[in-house]
């Protein structure tokens, strides 16, 4: 970047968030972050401006602005939320990080978004042009937030739009903590459908490369929409199974006919017993990748970790980190989510 190196994180206190921080930081960027839970990482805590807020606040948003050069809009209310907590972050929220972006100068804001936005696709890979169609309430404030991407692009500001898979690394628990835990106490992992399937996932560090590269590329060719994953993947079951190779106790990916896990886990849900929502267990036993051609043309973007590299990784951090957050679960990224029955399922594997 040239010029001014300040960098406004929303999110900055989330999986991604900290990720990020930590990377710009050694870019030698100033690093300012706003989100509604406290800055708790003590490496980062005294160089960066850590401020509790609400990106639906605009007089909040507004200081925040002043004399930034680029945001990174990493906040989101993740799909366990409830759904007007989702609509008003993911579009109310958006719209006043990209119209207070305008009304200061700000010369980029890179909006994170998902590949939630293409919905349950019939065809792959997905490219950036194919139709949006969210699914629930996360997956829609997704799309619309994207809509408002592209209105602000017209008024001028330069909005590159990030599309990333399922991504993990260092700080990253969420629905991964299942899996994790029960390949740490030695059981078989269930998987809905027979894991014959193609799921591309991202390693973190590879997103926070991808960010770099449209922060610092020229404006007029950044200022569009990019898929970001993995370059390399096999099935789902042999990636997976790396873990529980790791593990070290000769266990195996159990496959079940996916229509009747479905079946049973939207029942679960009705009842709040799954720790699963409709997008994980609707797509978990369907292909799911995309290409990321026009990422490595235009972006010159060029992933470094596979899948299993990506899946041991985070596996590694869980094993390392684990006495810190064994106690503590939610809804976010950086806490193990409540196993649900699950956890009582897990005796019989």
């Amino acid at each position: 970047m040239s010029g001014s190196n300040r960098v406004l994180v929303t999110g900055g206190s989330g999986f991604l968030g900290i990720n990020l921080v930590r990377f710009l930081l050694a870019k030698g960027m100033k690093v300012s972050s706003l989100d509604l839970v406290h800055f708790d990482y003590p490496d980062c805590q005294d160089r960066i401006n850590a401020v509790v807020g609400d990106i639906r606040d605009r007089a909040m948003v507004d200081r925040m602005m002043e004399g930034v050069d680029l945001v990174v809009h990493c906040a989101a209310a993740l799909p366990l939320y409830p759904a007007k907590e989702i609509y008003t972050t993911q579009i109310d929220g958006t719209r006043i990080v990209l119209d207070s972006a305008l009304q200061h100068g700000v010369k980029r804001v890179i909006h994170i978004s998902t590949t939630a936005v293409y919905g349950i696709p019939d065809h792959h890979p997905l490219l950036e042009t194919d139709t949006l169609h969210g699914v629930g309430p996360y997956g829609i404030a997704k799309v619309k937030g994207e809509g408002l991407c592209a209105d602000y692009r017209a008024k001028g500001l330069c909005v590159p739009v990030l599309r990333p898979k399922s991504f993990i690394g260092p700080e990253r628990l969420g629905v991964f903590a299942l899996f994790y835990d029960w390949a740490e106490a030695g059981h078989n992992f269930p998987m809905i459908g027979w894991g014959n399937n193609h799921y591309q996932l991202l390693d973190v560090e590879d997103l926070c490369e991808a960010i770099w590269l449209a922060a610092t590329g020229d404006a007029a060719k950044v200022n569009d929409v990019f898929n970001i994953g993995a370059a390399e993947y096999t099935t789902m079951k042999e990636d997976y199974q790396v873990v529980l190779d790791a593990a070290g106790f000769g266990k195996r990916i159990i496959g079940f006919p996916a229509a009747p896990m479905i079946w049973t886990l939207r029942f679960l849900e009705l009842l709040h017993l799954s720790p699963l929502y409709k997008w994980v267990y609707e797509t978990a036993s369907k292909d799911s990748f995309v290409s990321i051609d026009k990422a490595r043309q235009v972006l010159g973007y060029a992933p470094h970790y596979s899948n299993k590299d990506a899946l041991l990784r985070n596996y590694r951090w869980y094993l390392a980190n684990k006495a810190a957050f064994g106690k503590s679960s939610g809804v976010s990224h950086r806490v193990p989510w409540k196993q649900g029955i699950l956890a009582l399922a897990k005796w019989f594997f």
